[in-house]
């Protein structure tokens, strides 16, 4: 098996504002904790410095208004009716100096994964920096300006692939599901902090497509405080038997891990254990991996987290204790967690069952409504 990590170290020169929640510290951190553990030299694995996309590829998704206003924008302003009408402006998707070139780039790495995976080159590939999953056709949305999710699934599809698009981040990844609400060839399903308490607010199990893609949309809605031992059931429920009958050529991933515990803008209750269980069973059941980043809030959940996800999809057992190595550069982000592991966590048994409750009851409607599509 060969494997490909797609970096820039690009990254670093492009912010959001110092007030937002999206700090591109976390890929350095992440790429240094790597390099720490030794994952950035492992003999099967190739790293990869992506390009930006070129605009036609983003055309293959982006309608020409909405990419034009993003150019106009890469100088840190845009003109601010055409800016709020296509949903960048203060708040959640700002602008800022280089903001086109990231959009590109981000990009580029989702779609240089999937042609190293689409080719054959590779078995799997991780761009961690990817899974900007919100973003729409003519807009931007929850801190994405391109969808590089829904250009890597495209790509795969054009190589005649049928894909299975998985999604655990905290957020609905409603970008990718209404990009493919009528393709019975690419099969969504994200879990994540129901709708009706977390941005964007959508991501209900009656949303299952329409036409030839009706029962190809598949949403696991969780309650807040949902942790591992009830999230880690409703994934086994759902996932692997409709990635069974759907028998994809391809999983795209999109890892996030805003839905751990600690995350300040989520509300769920995993650790990473959990975390890592969920990318060993993804790992498992793919044929061929695309995997991508995506949400993540807390610096130190976001390093760890991807880490391990990139030492999984390797077959490398990592030793507990973070490299000391590691330590000495991490400091200056007030790093101070110096496991890989969470240590354990006691959640209130009522407020365990209430999720345990909640979670069985949108596993039980995804079988009632779902599964007879897919013969299940």
């Amino acid at each position: 098996m060969k494997t490909a990590l797609i970096h820039s170290e690009e990254w670093a020169r492009f912010d959001y504002g110092p007030e937002h929640p999206l700090r591109m510290e976390r890929l350095t951190l992440t790429w240094r904790l790597m390099q720490a553990y030794g994952l950035t030299t492992l003999p099967q694995a190739r790293l990869v410095a992506p390009e930006p996309a070129e605009e036609s590829a983003l055309l293959k998704f982006h309608v020409r208004e909405y990419l034009e206003i993003l150019k106009a924008a890469d100088c840190g302003t845009a003109p601010a009716a055409a800016a709020a009408r296509y949903g960048l402006g203060p708040g959640d998707n700002p602008t800022f100096a280089g903001l086109w070139e990231a959009a590109r780039l981000a990009a580029g790495g989702s779609l240089c994964a999937a042609r190293l995976v689409a080719s054959g080159e590779v078995t799997r590939a991780f761009h961690f920096a990817g899974g900007l999953h919100h973003a729409m056709r003519d807009r931007a949305s929850g801190f994405c300006y391109v969808n590089d999710a829904v250009l890597a699934i495209l790509h795969l599809r054009a190589a005649g692939l049928r894909v299975l698009y998985v999604d655990i981040d905290a957020h609905h990844g409603d970008g990718v599901q209404w990009a493919f609400y009528r393709d019975p060839n690419v099969l969504t399903i994200s879990l994540h902090e129901r709708g009706d308490r977390l941005f964007p607010g959508t991501g209900f199990v009656e949303e299952v497509g329409e036409g030839e893609g009706a029962g190809y949309s598949v949403n696991v809605p969780l309650d807040m405080l949902t942790d591992s031992t009830v999230y880690l059931p409703a994934f086994e429920a759902v996932v692997p038997p409709l990635a069974r009958a759907f028998a994809p050529d391809v999983i795209v991933a999109q890892l996030g891990i805003d839905s751990h515990r600690t995350d300040p803008l989520t509300h769920l209750a995993l650790d990473i254990q959990g975390f890592g269980c969920a990318v060993t069973r993804i790992a498992e059941m793919a044929p061929r991996l695309v995997a991508l980043g995506g949400g993540g809030y807390d610096l130190e959940n976001v390093a760890r987290a991807w880490t391990l996800a990139w030492a999984l999809m390797n077959g490398v057992e990592l030793p507990a204790e973070l490299p000391a190595a590691f330590h000495e550069m991490a400091r200056g982000y007030r790093f101070r967690c110096s496991s890989l592991w969470d240590p354990p966590h006691e959640m209130d048994p009522d407020r365990r069952g209430r999720a345990r409750e909640y979670a069985e009851r949108q596993v039980d409607a995804i079988r009632r409504v779902i599964f007879p599509a897919h013969r299940l």
